[in-house]
C-alpha cells in the first residue's frame, strides 16, 4: 500500500534518540556547570556524531575569559549583558548574534561595568586555547564537556547519570 512504511524504516526511526526540549534557564543552579572561577556553562546538547555542543556561557566577574580558537564555525546569541574580543571594535549586547568563523583566534572578555553574562553558543570541533604566542595551552571538546558535567553532576547530588539527557 502507498501510504504504508516498510519495517525497517519505522525500526531505524524508533531507535533514534528523542527530541531535546529543555528549558534553557535551569530552576536549579546545580545544572550550571563550573568551569573557571566566575565561569559557568549549562549544557543544552552534546552531539558525538558530529563533535558539536549547545550551552549557555555565564560569567559573573569583569575581565578576560579566554583566549582561543575553534576549528569550526561558532554561533552565539546574547541572552543578557554583554562582552567582546579585544581583537574587534565591536560588543556583542544583550539581543545581539554573533558568528565566529573558524581559525580565527579572539580573547572574550567581560566588560568592568557588566555584572553578568549569558550568551548561547553552538560550537563545532574543539575550542582551542591559547597563550600570547598562540601555544596550544589546552582544549575542550564534545567529549572533555561531557567529562566536566558528568563529574559535577555528580558531586553536585544530581547524579553523574544526569549529562545523558544531552547527549545525542
Amino acid at each position: 500500500m502507498a501510504n504504508e512504511v516498510a519495517p525497517a524504516v519505522v525500526a531505524a526511526t524508533t531507535s533514534l534518540p528523542p527530541e531535546l526540549a529543555v528549558a534553557a534557564v535551569p530552576e536549579d543552579d546545580r545544572v550550571w556547570v563550573p568551569q573557571a572561577p566566575h565561569v559557568w556553562f549549562r549544557p543544552l546538547l552534546f552531539n558525538t556524531v558530529t563533535g558539536q555542543w549547545c550551552n549557555l556561557l555565564k560569567v559573573t566577574a569583569a575581565g578576560v575569559v579566554s583566549r582561543h580558537r575553534h576549528p569550526g564555525a561558532v554561533f552565539g546569541y546574547v541572552i543578557k549583558g554583554r562582552w567582546h574580543y579585544y581583537e574587534h571594535p565591536w560588543v556583542a549586547e544583550e539581543g545581539h548574534f554573533v558568528y565566529e568563523p573558524p581559525g580565527e583566534i579572539h580573547t572574550l572578555a567581560v566588560p568592568e561595568d557588566c555584572a553578568e553574562m549569558v550568551t548561547f553558543f553552538n560550537i563545532s570541533g574543539a575550542m582551542v586555547y591559547l597563550d600570547e604566542e598562540n601555544r596550544n595551552t589546552g582544549y575542550e571538546d564534545v567529549f572533555t564537556k561531557i567529562d566536566m558535567a558528568r563529574a559535577h553532576y555528580a558531586a553536585s547530588g544530581l547524579g553523574e547519570g544526569y549529562v545523558e539527557q544531552f547527549i545525542r
